[in-house]
Formats: structure tokens, C-alpha cells, sequence
């Protein structure tokens, strides 16, 4: 903000978001909600001195109604308009890093052993939690479904995200599966658990596209 007194609300709040989401989501796995509170405080004591050197001689209300909004139970909203792709102006707003959900890392149970078949399903499911909360593993997770063309191997119906998904290691990692996709499916999470109850074996299919 020191560096940017005479840019535009919306420039100054495109500038300040990719640094205040990027902190808070690197944060979010600690007991972080009272410290993102405070973050978030510090940063609009910054933002209303910076509005106050712009326009010294306006009085509180004008101010207020100039660069904060309420939208829907959040007030003091700093937002702005920036140029969408389109060429016209675009609403920005200004990122909370207390609007940033806290993710808790789960413990391994103790008596876990990653190289007992009994707990396989056990490290899968905690695999897929990881994945899913990262950038890369959805991207991972996508290629997985995008390979079995949506289908679960092993009844064959479609996999959404209301049927839900478990990845499975067809090697088991016990057994010295590895993690690369190679050795990954995407089941359903019944057909999953059926797999494992039952003792049934499913293979890698063949992707539809490019044959």
C-alpha cells in the first residue's frame, strides 16, 4: 500500500489478493483463526489510513460509502472494479484471510502398519484426503478420472462427485505397490469397500479416447 498511493482500488485489491490467499492458505493446516483475525484487522487499519491520505478533507461516511461495502452478513468489504478479459469493468474484492478454512492434519492411529494389508483401505482413504486439498492431487485425481472416462472399473456407472470416490492401489502398497498413477483407480466407494470385503481384483482400463 506504501508503494501503491495513487493506484486504483480495484489494482491495489488485485495486487494485495494472490499474497494475502497465498499466506493464509500455506497457514491454514496450524491453529491459525485467531491470527488470521488479527492479520485481517492490521490490513484494514492499513487500507483506511490509505484512503485517508487520499482524500483528507472527506468526512467518515463518505469514505465508508466510497471503498466499503456490505455483502450479505459481511461488512466493511473493501472492494473496487478492476478490467475483466472482456474489456469491461469487473466488482473485486478485497480477500479475508479469516474467510480461509482452517484444515486440520488427522494423526495415524498408532497402531497403524502401513505394510498390513488389514490397513490398506485405511492409508488410501488419508491419501485421497491429501490429495484433495492440494492444487497438484486435484490435478492427479482429474487425469485418474479422465483415463477411465469417467467410469468406475468396477461396475462400470459413471463416477460424480455425488457418487463420490476412493482411489485404490491395485498392487497394494503393502504388498510394494507404488503411488504412481500407473498402479491407481478410481472406484466408488461401495464398490471400493466391496472389492476389499470380497477379495476382488480390478485392472487398469483402457482409455476410450485415442483408440
Amino acid at each position: 500500500m506504501r508503494d501503491n498511493k495513487q493506484a486504483t482500488t480495484g489494482n491495489l485489491i488485485a495486487q494485495r489478493n494472490p499474497k494475502s490467499r497465498g499466506w493464509a492458505n500455506y497457514h491454514r493446516h496450524v491453529v491459525s483463526s485467531e491470527t488470521f483475525s488479527k492479520v485481517d484487522h492490521a490490513i484494514f487499519g492499513a487500507l483506511w489510513q490509505w484512503a485517508k491520505r487520499r482524500h483528507p478533507k472527506k468526512p467518515i461516511k463518505w469514505m465508508k460509502k466510497k471503498y466499503f461495502q456490505s455483502v450479505g452478513e459481511q461488512n466493511w468489504v473493501f472492494q473496487g472494479e478492476i478490467l475483466g478479459q472482456d474489456g469491461t469493468a469487473q466488482p473485486i474484492r478485497l480477500v479475508k484471510a479469516k474467510r480461509v478454512a482452517i484444515q486440520r492434519h488427522s494423526k495415524i492411529q498408532k497402531e497403524a502398519n502401513p505394510y498390513d494389508p488389514d490397513w490398506e483401505t485405511y492409508f488410501e482413504k488419508r491419501l485421497d484426503g491429501k490429495m484433495a486439498h492440494n492444487l497438484k492431487g486435484k490435478r492427479k485425481l482429474l487425469s485418474l478420472w479422465k483415463q477411465q472416462d469417467g467410469l468406475c472399473p468396477l461396475c462400470k456407472r459413471k463416477s460424480t462427485k455425488l457418487t463420490g470416490w476412493h482411489s485404490h492401489h491395485i498392487i497394494w502398497r503393502s504388498q510394494g505397490g507404488r503411488d504412481e498413477a500407473d498402479n491407481r483407480v478410481l472406484l466408488h466407494p461401495d464398490c471400493h469397500e466391496r472389492l476389499h470385503r470380497q477379495g476382488l481384483t480390478v485392472s487398469k482400463p483402457r482409455p476410450l479416447w485415442g483408440v
